[in-house]
């Protein structure tokens, strides 16, 4: 009698599980398709080759933007050490994605012919940005320019829905897509988008090239 009701006991646990399954996979794939739409909302149709070409992502402060004379290194093409013009960023890193550490702070140097080329960020401003890689130079930018910039609300933690923005006209030179000035334009959500949904968007994928 015992051992029928430990089978028994076994065999509920099991539907239990079975039907909890399947009750929350439906819901997990719901939530990753609705992180995806809301990505593609703020970001544009190409927001994974976007995610993918950053060397750094994060949502944070800007500290100062500092124009300068940044030295660069001798390399194998430029064998003797010049001046670039660029400008200094400092950005206080509110949520780190990828390529830094939460409460960091970097500081990062922009060639001005391609600050010129984006929307200018100001001391203060909460962003979320997709920056290239440094370059043999040392310098970055945000990938795509202005598509590689997200303003945020002063909680740091929202998109700021009166500047969301349409693609740029041609997206293709910078970030390596074909095709991209025919895209089609993004259309706002009626919610609020947080970062946190933006995050598990470009995490995704990320993850998905790996």
């Amino acid at each position: 009698m015992r051992a029928s009701r430990r089978v028994l006991a076994v065999a509920v646990a099991c539907l239990l599980n079975f039907c909890l399954w399947n009750l929350t996979l439906p819901r997990f794939a719901a939530a990753q398709q609705s992180d995806q739409v809301v990505a593609e909302s703020i970001l544009g149709p190409h927001w994974k080759q976007l995610s993918r070409r950053a060397g750094m992502i994060f949502a944070g402060t800007v500290l100062a933007t500092t124009p300068q004379t940044a030295t660069t290194q001798p390399t194998a093409i430029n064998r003797s050490a010049g001046a670039t013009p660029a400008i200094e960023l400092r950005f206080h890193v509110d949520e780190a994605i990828a390529g830094v550490d939460p409460g960091q702070v970097l500081t990062v140097h922009e060639w001005t012919g391609a600050w010129s080329m984006h929307r200018p960020m100001t001391k203060g401003e909460h962003i979320l940005i997709f920056l290239y890689p440094p370059s043999r130079l040392g310098l970055t930018s945000p990938v795509g320019g202005s598509l590689g910039q997200v303003a945020l609300d002063p909680s740091g933690k929202n998109v700021l829905r009166d500047l969301r923005k349409p693609d740029a006209e041609n997206p293709a030179a910078v970030i390596g897509i074909q095709n991209a000035s025919s895209a089609p334009r993004r259309t706002p959500l009626d919610n609020a988008v947080s970062v946190l949904q933006l995050e598990r968007a470009i995490r995704s994928a990320r993850n998905e090239e790996e």
